[in-house]
């Protein structure tokens, strides 16, 4: 496995911990994360708000299906459940893009497609 594939592993996995700083170690200092049509965070600060969504509790469930490796950039496919405080349930499939700079993440364009109709952005 290449370490930038380790490094979005390790991404992820940090994310399924809600292990804040083992995320942000992944980030370049100038990440942008872009939801197209919902949000683009900007810097290591604005990414962490958006680690534990105050829409969300408990910590999320995130299967990786695929890893696609190209260059600096990795795709990867997968699918994530997780509960909301309003207690809907998210249930969604995801595909994000990655652009890695020295082992960093310097920008994530995450599309998000939820499979039921109780969960909703706001």
């Amino acid at each position: 496995m290449s370490e930038n594939k380790k490094i979005i592993e390790k991404y992820m996995e940090g994310f399924r911990e809600s292990d804040h700083p083992k995320i942000l170690s992944c980030l370049a200092d100038d990440v942008i994360w872009e939801m197209p049509g919902v949000y683009k965070h900007i810097g290591k600060e604005e990414f962490d708000k958006e680690i534990e969504n105050e829409n969300f509790v408990g910590k999320p469930k995130i299967q990786i299906k695929r890893l696609v490796e190209e260059g600096n950039v990795i795709i990867a496919e997968g699918s994530v459940q997780g509960e909301m405080i309003n207690g809907n349930k998210l249930d969604a499939v995801f595909c994000d893009v990655f652009l890695m700079e020295n082992e960093k993440i310097k920008q994530l364009t995450s599309y998000l497609m939820t499979l039921n109709t109780s969960m909703t952005f706001q």
